[in-house]
């Protein structure tokens, strides 16, 4: 039996397809309209896939961090099937493409300029095309009726009124795609549906408005002064994109080098193999349960990731790494001289903050110390098998009243009871 999650995930691939069925069918049968409108379009779109931001996807980075980095990978890409879809006249002339014709030409798009990324290797999601053939045939439906049958022109005339209605419009818009976006990412995860959410909406304040904007600007630049429009209003967004992919592989190198620096306490010999791993997958999946934001996860994901660094100035190893059972005074100054070292790796300060207090008493800590202390603490003496897994969490909660927080433990019990992550041990939780 298919999980709900992938039944969400092949619910909008199979809508996505119909569409793009329809559209390439309807556009074979009756031709296509304004072909030179559609193909100045269809090569933008094609353009902005091309020239995709983001590193290639790096299988050591914290699986959050992963998840939610690079929301609309091909800014300008949107915006060009965006300002299709809103597209009523051509330097004064009456356009006659209508819905159907929009999407065959977004998809046809969309293919091209992800062809190279697959002969590299680099094929992303269906996800984004997905998502966009959905929200441009939404904008495109709620426009091109009412456009083509002269009502918007009639009431709202071209002045301010026009352009009112094009912002209500992309607004819409924007919060179709958002809501989207949180559903696959909810059935691709299992992270609660209310944070995704509200990160969705907050990554519409950066790069969403800009996509929404351009494609506004651009459907209004060709209707005034036609096709020539185009690569003028597109250079600055496509500079743009072009220099975030820069900053972007710089973001992967910081954090393979991070992900190397949390290896350096298993490589001595001080924890045991994968549990820097383990602990900052875990304590994501937990930071979700408890609605952490995107941004406060990967905090959390690389304050987890080092939070054991401070082992190295041990002379003597921890029998197994296992900082959980040591004495107090001797996990905080662990946890301090760690903090040390984290705030020399450019990390923002925050991670080096929940390093430093993840041996605090938990009624002090803020929530991400909290999350690292009780993960930690599970990994640390859980051991192999169902039963050593069973006997930590028990633990865990025995200790509830003075070690650990019991909201944390019991985020972390419903973590494990719907069976973990992957190189996580799950128990079951009663």
């Amino acid at each position: 039996m298919k999980r709900p999650g992938a039944l969400t995930v092949g619910a909008v691939y199979g809508a996505a397809l119909l569409l793009s069925l329809a559209g390439f069918g309807a556009t074979l049968w009756y031709g296509v309209a304004e072909p030179g409108n559609a193909l100045a379009f269809g090569i933008l779109i094609a353009l902005g896939e091309l020239a995709r931001w983001g590193a290639p996807r790096n299988p050591g980075a914290p699986p959050v961090i992963e998840e939610l980095r690079g929301r609309e990978p091909a800014p300008l890409g949107a915006a060009g099937a965006l300002a299709y879809a809103l597209l009523g006249t051509d330097a004064g002339t009456a356009t006659t493409h209508g819905v159907l014709q929009i999407v065959a030409v977004v998809v046809a798009g969309g293919l091209v300029g992800i062809v190279p990324h697959l002969a590299r290797g680099r094929g992303p999601r269906a996800d984004h095309l997905a998502r966009r053939v959905l929200t441009v045939t939404f904008a495109a439906l709620c426009f091109q009726p009412l456009y083509n049958s002269g009502a918007v022109v009639e009431h709202l005339g071209k002045g301010p009124s026009y352009a009112v209605f094009l912002l209500l419009l992309l607004v819409l818009t924007a919060l179709c795609d958002a809501v989207l976006a949180a559903v696959v990412l909810r059935a691709r995860t299992g992270y609660p549906y209310g944070p995704l959410l509200h990160d969705e909406l907050r990554a519409l304040l950066g790069i969403g408005s800009a996509v929404c904007a351009t494609g506004a600007v651009m459907a209004i630049g060709v209707a005034a002064a036609g096709l020539w429009a185009l690569p003028v209003l597109a250079v600055p967004l496509l500079l743009t994109q072009v220099s975030f992919r820069r900053y972007a592989a710089v973001r992967t190198v910081n954090r393979q080098t991070i992900a190397s620096l949390a290896r350096a306490t298993e490589i001595a010999g001080y924890t045991s193999p994968g549990h820097a791993h383990r602990v900052a997958a875990l304590s994501a999946a937990v930071g979700r349960e408890l609605r952490l934001s995107g941004a406060e996860l990967s905090v959390l994901e690389y304050a987890a990731l080092m939070h054991d660094i401070g082992q190295l100035s041990l002379v003597d190893p921890v029998e197994g790494g296992a900082t959980a059972l040591l004495p107090a005074e001797e996990q905080r100054r662990i946890a301090l001289l760690g903090g040390a070292v984290v705030r020399r790796t450019g990390v923002p300060a925050a991670v080096a903050v929940v390093v430093e207090r993840q041996a605090d008493p938990y009624r002090d800590q803020p929530l991400p110390a909290r999350i690292v202390r009780v993960v930690n603490a599970y990994d640390d003496l859980a051991g192999d098998g169902p039963g050593a897994a069973l006997g930590a969490l028990e633990r865990l909660r025995l200790g509830s009243a003075r070690d650990f927080h019991p909201d944390v433990v019991e985020g972390l019990a419903r973590v494990l009871a719907r069976g973990g992550v992957t190189g996580v041990t799950p128990a079951v939780a009663g």
